[in-house]
């Protein structure tokens, strides 16, 4: 195996990608909890309206 040169480390990028999988993924989770208590809140708003509560 090669040593590098300080010259060649210099050139080594990578990892500064704005848009990458992991935080594509994490904004998908979000989106989806937050429409999971949208829909939570709306079921319930419902159902108090409507008088069809469980008891």
């Amino acid at each position: 195996m090669n040593k590098m040169r300080p010259k060649d480390l210099i050139e080594i990028y990578g990892g500064g990608d704005l848009l990458n999988a992991t935080l594509l993924n994490a904004i998908s989770r979000a989106i989806d909890a937050l429409m999971e208590v949208g829909r939570a809140i709306g079921s319930s708003i419902r159902r108090l309206t409507s008088n069809n509560i469980c008891e």
